[in-house]
């Protein structure tokens, strides 16, 4: 999701749905940002509730009913979920570069959900986005009463052992360079030691009722070239998660805070090498694997300089790293609750891909 600057400030009190229901806003934010809440309930504040993670969290944390939650959102009418109605739920018009038009509420806050971010666009742009105005809103909060922050990075920018990867700040996309940066700089903040950054793996999720991740929306093809991509071997692996298992993590880290300060998970179902995937992806499908053929990466440098293939350098860092497994992901079977998709299975079912 990418954050553009928005009009004056405004505070919105009713929800557009998509397709359903009107969009009605309101003037009443002076009355919500005294530091004594009316409903007594802890103040939320999150961006990015509107994008696919966003959206499973939002719902999880509507449906808990303990919560008083404050949405930035620039594009209000992105929302699916129908919280028109919901007294608790509270949308405040703008992107990330608008937190100082809210900086009294911000001092309200009690804990912080941050899972906006810029994807793409001009260097710049997705620098200041994910850099300068995620450091900058974290400062609005007040350390001696907001109880936890939790920041999304992306385990793009770890290694195998869930520490720092620099070739992610060197080579990396300028979204990757970003997350990269921004985590490296956590440290100066006074909310520091209230922070929990989660970095999610592959993310899988979306419905009738929510945005489908990149990965989600093409999920389809795989049913399309697994008959080809069976006879293939590879040697890679990856983790995955659902938007679902993510925000019943999160849901856990709000009710279970830090008792040592900063912290980190990474998120995601124990590690499947590409094997293991395509080998699940055919028992479902019904598909019989006959023979494989080793695909050697050593073949494909020679086609690359053969060819003349040009490959930016995160591109070519990636097809020679292969192995994006990371060190102690924590998934909801973590902290002992029952997972929503933990294998190639579930993710075909859930997305209403037949068994065959």
């Amino acid at each position: 999701m990418s954050q553009d600057s928005a009009p004056d400030h405004q505070f919105i009190n009713t929800v557009e749905t998509v397709e359903l229901f009107p969009l009605s806003l309101t003037n009443d934010l002076d009355t919500l940002d005294s530091s004594s809440p009316e409903t007594g309930r802890p103040r939320i504040f999150i961006t990015g509730a509107s994008g696919c993670i966003g959206h499973y969290i939002l719902e999880l944390l509507v449906q808990t009913n303990r919560y008083e939650l404050f949405l930035l959102l620039r594009h209000p009418e992105k929302l699916r979920l129908p919280v028109q109605d919901n007294p608790q739920v509270h949308i405040l018009l703008g992107g990330l570069g608008d937190s100082d038009q809210y900086a009294d509420l911000l001092a309200t806050m009690d804990m912080a959900i941050l899972t906006a971010a810029a994807w793409g666009g001009e260097p710049d742009y997705v620098h200041k986005t994910n850099v300068d105005d995620n450091l900058h809103l974290l400062s609005r909060l007040d350390p001696q009463r907001c109880q936890q922050v939790i920041y999304f990075s992306t385990a793009s920018i770890l290694n195998q052992q869930s520490q720092p990867l620099p070739e992610a700040g060197q080579l990396g996309t300028e979204y990757i360079r970003s997350k990269y940066n921004c985590h490296q700089r956590l440290p100066e903040l006074a909310i520091y030691d209230k922070i929990t950054t989660v970095f999610p793996t592959l993310v899988f999720g979306g419905d009738k009722d929510k945005p489908y991740s990149f990965i989600s929306a093409g999920l389809q093809d795989v049913t399309k070239w697994i008959g080809l991509i069976r006879f293939f071997k590879a040697d890679a692996g990856f983790h995955f998660a659902h938007a679902q298992d993510i925000a019943t993590v999160v849901n856990y880290l709000l009710e279970h805070p830090s008792q040592v300060g900063y912290r980190e998970f990474v998120l995601g179902n124990p590690p499947l090498s590409a094997d293991q995937a395509v080998q699940q992806t055919c028992d479902y499908l019904g598909k019989r694997i006959w023979f494989q053929i080793p695909l050697y990466f050593w073949l494909a440098d020679v086609l690359i300089t053969l060819f003349r293939v040009q490959m930016a350098p995160w591109d070519y860092f990636c097809l020679q790293y292969r192995h994006f497994v990371y060190k102690g992901t924590v998934n909801p079977a973590t902290f002992a609750m029952e997972p929503y998709c933990s294998t190639m299975a579930d993710l075909f079912r859930v997305h209403g891909i037949t068994e065959g």
